[in-house]
Order: C-alpha cells, then structure tokens, then sequence
C-alpha cells in the first residue's frame, strides 16, 4: 500500500502543477456534494426549530402533536408496516418458487414478475381506481348490475385499498435480491440436512431462510422506506376519503401554504418525522443484521438443488398466473382500454373506442407538451450531469482515496436516502431566495438540482463496480510513458468504463422521465413534468387523456428498459 501511495505521488509531481487534477476532483466534489445536500438538509433543521433565529419548541411540538398530523403519522406507518409484511411473504414466495422448484415457465414468470418494479405506482393506483372506486369503478358497476348490488361491494378508497397497490408495485424488492441470492447458494448445505433427515419444510425453515437474511432485511428495507416516503398512491386512493399519510400531508400543507412561511415550517416539521420514522427502519435493519454469519457463496461453480413439486405443480403455476394477471395484466389494459375511450363512463366495447385521446395530448394539449419537453430536457441534462458527477467521485473514492473518502460516499447517497417529499422541501428552503438572494422556485433548475442529488448515487455505484475492475497499473504505465492524468483518464480509465457510465445515465433516465413524488412540490405553473402532467390531468377530470398519457409513458419505460438491458448484457460480454 505505501508503495502504492508513493507510485502515485510521483506520477501526479510529473503534472508539474501545484494543483493536480486529483486535488481539483476532490474539492470539487465536495462542493457539489455541499450545494445538493448538505445545505438542503441543514435548511430543513433550522427552519423547523428555529423562528427569527430563535429555538421554537413550543411550535415545534404543536405541530407534532396535531390531531390531523398524528392521525397522518399513524396512517403512514400502519400502511407501511402492512406493505412490507405482505410485500416480504409474496416475494419470498415467488423467490422459493421461482429459484428453487421446478415450475414451469421459469424464465417467462420471472421477466413478468418484474414488470412492476419498472413502473410508477401511481399507475397502477390509477387503474384500481378505475375499477374499483367506491363510487364509479367498472368492476364495481358490473358486480352491482350483476349480482343486483346496492352498494359497491370492493371499495379500493381505503388503507386497504393503499395497501394492496402498494404491495403489487413493491414485492419485487423482495423477489428479486431473494431469487439472486438462493440461485448462488451453496447447494451442500441443504443437501446435508435432508442427508440427515430432516423435512423439507425444516430445512427451508432452519437454513435456506436465515442463510438468506440479508437479502430479505435489504429487500424489505426497502418496500418499507419506499412505502413510508410514497407520495402517488395515497394521493390518488386516499384524497377523496380524507386519508393522508404523512408525504400526502406535507403537500397539502404546501399547496394551502400559498407562500406564507408558516405553512412552509409545519410541512418541514413533518418532513423531519418522516425522516425519523425512516431512521427507525434503518436502524432495525442494523439490529436485525447485528449478529449471525451469513457465508453462502463459495468459490466454486454451483448450481443449487431443484425442488420437485410433484402434484402440487399445476396447482402453484395457476396461482402463479392468476396473480400476475392481477398485477400486471389488469392494471395495465385497463390503463391502455380507457385512454381509448371517447368518453370516460363508456361501457368497454370496440364501439366506443377510437385514438382521439392520443391525438388531443400529442398535439392538442399544451401541459402535456411542456410536461413531456420540460421531462425531457431534465431526464436528459440530470442524467448526463449526474453521471459525469457520479464518475468523478467514484474515481476520487476507488483510485485517490483522499482522507474523508468515507464522508464523501455518505454525502453522496445521503438524498436518495431521504423520503423524496422530504428532499423536495430542503431545497425550496435553501434555494428560494435565502441563500445569496438565489431564487430558483419554479424553474426547471430546482427541479434538476433535486433530480441530481436524488439519482447521484445510481451513477455513482454503477461507476464504482466497474472502476474496481481496472486495475491501476493501467493508469501507471500510460503516466510512466509520459501521458498528462488528464490524457491518461481519457485515453484509459474513461473508455473502460463506458458501459458503465451509459448504464448510470439510463439508470437515472428512467426514473427522472416518470419521477412525481419529489416534482409534485417543486413543480410551478410552466415546469411541469410527465408525470405532475398525468397527476394534473386525472386530478383535473380528464380520465380518457390522462390513460392515454399514461400508456405512452409506458411504452417509453419499455423501450430505455430494453435499452438499459441490452447495454447491461453488452456489459457482461465484455
């Protein structure tokens, strides 16, 4: 190491430069790391405990203590709860079933079992409520007309209602880190307890789950803080029966705010118990993980024992079937069916359809056209920007290894791990004037310094896994031939990377393209994006154009996830 270290003094004094190209990454980016998260996070502390900078605890715990805000808190961690419980078992299940037995049409469930990962909750919110609203939903009218019903007999406007969408959105979290995880355990370990007779039932019980821990804790931490910090779904299923959870209280507080900073404080003192509620999750994470030896991969090719389900084959493959068919099929031809209706309340028949709605927001709708360009341009330059960040600070972190790396790391995925609601707050706070007079609300630029500090950490772990895979003689040898680090970065380490760094840029295209938690508060009245566009166009009535917006988006996610699958596979042929 100190050989290292010292090969590495010597190459940047060849520079000649009493600033290396190293040093200037290193401040850079801690500055950038200062503007996109620390100041949004330290505006967020002092505006909630302090007024006329004074400490203001007696508000502070008014606030807190609001009937309306601990009915909201409770909602939230109760829908939060029931999700990860419901989300774990079902893609634990899936994982067993799907990794280890021998249903078939393996590879076909799987790719379909990850279909709701890709898309936006509140699409899915969208299309429950067309079926399954208390009031006008189509399952629900043909249920009544049917069966002669006075009343619907599924309302989906409920915490229930929040929580089975929820669940069908986030238990691929689960599904997917638990099936990688048994495909690379160590079959020998199984083999010898049922060697040792033991049931099957036991052996799953005993080892194959808590030799998985960590993939199911990592999988369920996440559908828990996805659930506590959503903003989509609870809005769509919960607004017209007066269910609020704490993010869908914190934009209510905003919208009625109008500009008065009260409105402002009481929705960042919400924010911060949001982020204590997160807090807690992680820390369970932490407790659960405390103790235990979790070594299942050895280094030797494996290939794990298939369980065979005899008579219970056919059995298992249709619930399998009947449940993506809930999950995906339904929701997304119902989605699809009424963008095609000339009107919303029309029976879905062929008569009744046509492609007007499509020709309306294509070419006929203003929002939509800014929604979509204003969507674009940040998707595209966040993107690019992050990436580019995100490179560069993995490259300080794996290669420089400056003092403080780890501080660096820690400020660079700090705002993907706040609630979005919550990241959207700190930087109207820090970025609406109080900071050197800049004010950036309602422009495409709050937006695009939100988008960055939440996606940053997609580039950056992408950039890190493959920079570990150069090794640093490369870089050496073209400085010991006389090549400038700049040349040496461009000629060498940039190129190796490449697939990496297009990945990173997909990885934060996507969700940027359909993002709405985070815009839903940032957004003003001509930087709206794609998906405040959808949101506005249901809210607003227009059912038939917002389907067919909808489905467009989908189609989009489609391609960049083909794309984002084909540069991956690229990737690994290298």
């Amino acid at each position: 190491m100190f050989k290292r270290k010292t090969l590495n003094n010597d190459l940047a004094a060849l520079d000649g430069r009493k600033f290396s190209l190293d040093k200037i990454m290193i401040i850079a980016s801690f500055i950038i790391l200062a503007i996109i998260a620390i100041v949004p996070v330290a505006s967020i502390i002092v505006n909630a405990l302090f007024v006329d900078g004074k400490l203001a605890l007696d508000s502070f715990f008014k606030v807190l203590l609001n009937k309306e805000n601990i009915g909201a808190m409770w909602n939230t961690i109760t829908i939060a709860f029931w999700v990860t419980i419901f989300g774990t078992i079902m893609g634990l299940f899936y994982a067993w079933l799907l990794g280890r037995s021998d249903i078939p049409m393996k590879g076909f469930m799987r790719a379909l079992f990850s279909i709701p990962y890709m898309f936006p909750p509140f699409f899915g919110a969208m299309a429950w409520d067309l079926l399954l609203s208390g009031r006008g939903g189509y399952l629900n009218n043909w249920l009544m007309s049917t069966f002669h019903l006075t009343k619907a007999p599924i309302n989906i406007n409920s915490i229930w209602g929040i929580i089975f969408v929820e669940v069908s959105y986030y238990f691929p979290f689960v599904f997917m880190q638990v099936v990688s995880a048994l495909e690379r355990m160590d079959p020998t370990l199984e083999e010898s307890a049922r060697i040792a007779g033991a049931s099957q039932g036991y052996v799953i019980r005993k080892i194959t789950l808590p030799l998985v821990k960590p993939a199911i804790s990592s999988g369920a931490l996440l559908i828990m803080i996805s659930s506590l910090s959503h903003f989509g779904v609870p809005s769509i299923l919960g607004f017209s029966q007066n269910i609020y959870t704490l993010p869908t209280r914190i934009f209510q507080l905003i919208n009625r705010a109008a500009g008065d900073f009260q409105g402002i404080r009481e929705a960042t003192i919400l924010s911060i118990l949001l982020v204590v509620v997160v807090s807690v999750a992680l820390l369970l994470q932490k407790a659960i993980l405390k103790s235990g030896s979790y070594d299942i991969i050895k280094g030797k090719s494996m290939r794990p024992t298939v369980i065979k389900l005899r008579s219970a084959k056919i059995p298992l493959l249709i619930i399998s079937i009947v449940t993506l068919v809930i999950i995906v099929v339904v929701p997304l031809g119902m989605i699809f069916l009424v963008g095609l209706l000339k009107s919303y309340g029309l029976p879905l028949v062929p008569s009744n359809f046509d492609f007007s709605n499509y020709t309306n927001i294509l070419f006929n709708n203003k929002m939509v056209h800014d929604g979509v360009s204003n969507s674009l341009i940040l998707a595209v330059s966040s993107g690019i920007f992050a990436m580019l960040l995100g490179v560069m600070i993995a490259y300080v972190i794996i290669k420089i290894k400056p003092k403080g790396k780890g501080a660096l790391e820690f400020l660079a995925t700090l705002p993907y791990s706040l609630p979005g609601t919550v990241l959207a707050i700190g930087v109207i706070l820090a970025w609406s004037g109080k900071i050197l007079n800049i004010n950036l609300y309602n422009t495409l630029w709050i937006i695009f310094i939100a988008y960055i500090a939440r996606y940053l950490s997609f580039s950056m772990n992408a950039a890190s896994a493959a920079l570990r895979q150069v090794h640093p003689s490369l870089e050496e040898a073209s400085r010991s031939c006389g090549a400038s680090h700049t040349e040496s970065l461009k000629d060498i380490t940039l190129p190796l990377i490449r697939p990496a760094m297009l990945s990173g840029f997909f990885l934060i295209f996507l969700p940027a393209m359909r993002e709405l938690t985070t815009s839903s508060l940032l957004y003003g009245p001509y930087t709206r994006t794609l998906g405040v566009a959808i949101y506005m166009l249901r809210s607003d009535g227009y059912i038939t154009q917002a389907s067919a917006l909808a489905t467009l988006t989908i189609l989009l996610i489609v391609v960049v996830n083909w794309i984002i699958n084909f540069i991956t596979k690229e990737r690994k042929g290298v």
